[in-house]
């Protein structure tokens, strides 16, 4: 016979939770940025596995890295304007033209920052990070210099403003104790 108190299961004469004698308890919850950090290193891992030959992720590489960016952007929902466009240039052109979708480039930022932390918790070194490598932000710069071109939008860094109280050493405004 089972009695339910205080809104837990609770086996009569024993004062253990269902809970407790089965040893099941809910792992807790990935956060939004774990579950798609995990999410991305498993398509990135599927990609080097349906590869002609396989790749290990061991023996991943820069070139396999770009490969993978090049072979995403069949699935992007950014219109690119090519240079021979006529909407080439216009941030919000007037109609349709046959220039391909492609990934935005704050996506591919995104997604290579989560696949780098992904791949030195999954016992990847620092120094041989493929996703760190100087050709993967060179790639990334041209994909958002492209992209804000064709799209008319010049992109600026955002310079860092100076902390006014950083550079404030003086003290004369504390009031002083008197003996």
């Amino acid at each position: 016979m089972m009695s339910f108190n205080k809104g837990k299961e609770i086996i009569e004469g024993s004062s253990r939770s269902v809970t407790a004698v089965v040893g099941v308890e809910n792992p807790p919850r990935l956060s939004r940025y774990e579950s798609q950090k995990r999410r991305d290193w498993i398509t990135f891992g599927q990609y080097l596995r349906n590869r002609r030959p396989p790749v290990a992720i061991s023996q991943c590489n820069a070139n396999h890295v770009l490969d993978f960016l090049g072979y995403l952007d069949q699935f992007g929902k950014t219109k690119v304007h090519l240079q021979g466009c006529m909407f080439f240039g216009q941030p919000e052109p007037p109609g349709p033209c046959a220039c391909s979708l492609r990934q935005a480039w704050g996506s591919l930022d995104a997604l290579i920052g989560r696949l780098r932390a992904a791949y030195e918790e999954n016992g990847g070194s620092k120094e041989t990070n493929p996703f760190a490598n100087g050709a993967i932000r060179i790639y990334l710069r041209e994909v958002r210099d492209s992209q804000a071109k064709a799209r008319g939008i010049p992109y600026k860094k955002k310079k860092k403003k100076k902390n006014p109280l950083k550079g404030n050493e003086d003290n004369s405004s504390f009031p002083t104790q008197q003996t």
